[in-house]
């Protein structure tokens, strides 16, 4: 890709979250009402924040994300951010801090979040400027904006003025349980217009009522042009038209130590390979081999350079 064809709209712009993301690795059940031993950092995340890094990891040369951050860490988050390659266009709240999610990763590196929606969801409407989409090839929406008020009418704006400039937008719902308490029905309602939906297994199942994720990404497939349905261990499905058009097998972790974030790697990956002209097959192994990365890692986001 020439520099022309970058600078003509080859970018990802992220409209989503930053999170403090404190993690607690405990390898033996939780005990209740007393001690587990536990290995406890806190990390920057957020999908919207975990997608971009994985981005630029994974070869996309410009990618910005704009969420709102808490006062209190904002410095820290921008940091962060621009340190992994990221141009950091953060809302500073003054009143609410930044969002925090207590990980706790049991010992097959399966995660249960405790979240604090924080700033999040106070994402406003005049903190997205349409300039922010100059130059950029695609635009993704992290689903938990979908989720309150505020935050929901910037995601729609958002969309409105990228499918105003022809730019293809994506969506990930982000949260089974935050997306049960919405509703499928109404989420489907504000992702309309979306081209391409990024749920996993649990969430396709929700917002369609069907059992098995293949069945479920080609009926959300009749509603979006592109659907691509995570697995876990068991790699993801690709759907179009209202039909599966490809499978792609997941990589094997030798020793998967936190799974957080693997969605959002997934993510990252597989939008800067259609943003370099991959099909949607290739892009989804090269969203698996994000995947993968993520899980050999604490954390959300890929280890800083």
């Amino acid at each position: 890709m020439t520099d022309a064809e970058q600078a003509a709209g080859s970018g990802l712009l992220v409209v989503g979250d930053v999170v403090t993301d404190v993690v607690a690795l405990h390898g033996s059940p939780l005990a209740h009402g007393t001690d587990t031993p536990a290995r406890i950092r806190s990390v920057p995340g957020g999908a919207g924040a975990n997608v971009a890094c994985w981005a630029v990891r994974s070869g996309c040369r410009e990618v910005a994300l704009l969420a709102r951050a808490g006062a209190e860490s904002a410095d820290w988050h921008r940091d962060a951010l621009e340190r992994a390659g990221v141009r950091a266009l953060l809302a500073v709240d003054e009143e609410v801090a930044t969002a925090t999610v207590i990980s706790l990763v049991d010992a097959t590196a399966e995660r249960t979040f405790l979240t604090d929606s924080g700033a999040v969801l106070r994402l406003a409407t005049e903190d997205f400027a349409p300039s922010t989409l100059d130059g950029m090839g695609r635009l993704h929406l992290s689903g938990y904006l979908l989720f309150a008020a505020t935050s929901r009418a910037t995601a729609r704006l958002a969309l409105r003025t990228a499918r105003e400039r022809g730019v293809p937008v994506s969506v990930d719902p982000a949260s089974a349980g935050f997306l049960a308490e919405l509703g499928p029905k109404r989420f489907l309602e504000f992702a309309e217009g979306a081209e391409l939906l990024l749920p996993n297994a649990d969430e396709a199942r929700l917002l369609t009522g069907l059992p098995e994720p293949a069945e479920a990404a080609a009926e959300l497939s009749r509603a979006f042009p592109r659907v691509v349905v995570t697995l876990g261990e068991g790699g993801a499905v690709v759907a179009a038209g209202g039909v599966v058009t490809g499978r792609v097998r997941a990589r094997q972790v030798r020793d998967p130590v936190d799974s957080t974030g693997a969605g959002d790697a997934f993510t990252g990956g597989f939008l800067a390979a259609l943003l370099a002209g991959a099909d949607d097959r290739a892009a989804a192994a090269e969203g698996c081999r994000a995947g993968a990365a993520a899980v050999a890692t604490v954390g959300g986001r890929p280890p800083l350079p």
